[in-house]
């Protein structure tokens, strides 16, 4: 039992491992991060695996510990988000019309029509702000395939928002982490 604690403990908090992640496997971590934000956005089920405050932490370490590059980092998980979405919106599309063709109370036709009326209106805007919301950013590339959101239209803006997440997230921990150790230092010089 306490296994599997220390286990699901892990998982949700990974962002806070990450040190001991880098010390065990090194730049095999990269390749761990990737699978994570590709999950995290990829698959519908996982929606609580860390996203923003893994991508702050691995930015900071970027800077503290030299294993990462801030651009190569920025660079794979972007990549990795991008290609999170739209797995995700595939899947979406392909069992979207399989669930709602059965007789279930929950399922209608009329709300497939709703979120497929929703998405022609929102589905840009949805799509980039749902980047920055936990839970919601899993759902709603699926939804966006569900709801027949046109693909060009979707990749548009997975791309963009994937770009900017990633990007505000990774260098922002990397710059916080800078100026952090620049302050410290002027504040040993000024002693």
């Amino acid at each position: 039992m306490e296994l599997i604690n220390w286990f699901i403990d892990f998982i949700l908090h990974m962002d806070k491992h990450l040190g001991e992640i880098i010390q065990s496997v090194g730049i095999w971590s990269y390749l761990l991060l990737f699978g994570v934000i590709f999950i995290e956005t990829g698959v519908v089920i996982m929606p609580f695996l860390p996203g923003d405050s893994l991508l702050f932490a691995a930015g900071a370490l970027a800077g503290t510990t030299g294993v990462f590059n801030p651009v190569v980092l920025f660079a794979l998980l972007a990549i990795a988000a991008i290609l999170g979405d739209t797995a995700n919106y595939w899947i979406g599309h392909s069992i979207g019309p399989k669930v709602f063709s059965g007789n279930n109370r929950f399922l209608k036709k009329e709300h497939l029509e709703k979120t497929q009326a929703f998405y022609e209106k929102h589905g840009g805007k949805t799509i980039f702000l749902a980047r920055f919301i936990p839970i919601i950013r899993t759902f709603a590339p699926f939804v966006a395939g569900v709801g027949k959101l046109r693909y060009g239209y979707f990749i548009t803006y997975n791309f963009v928002g994937g770009i900017i997440w990633t990007g505000l997230f990774i260098f922002g921990g990397y710059f916080f982490f800078l100026m952090g150790q620049r302050q410290v230092a002027q504040q040993f010089v000024l002693r």
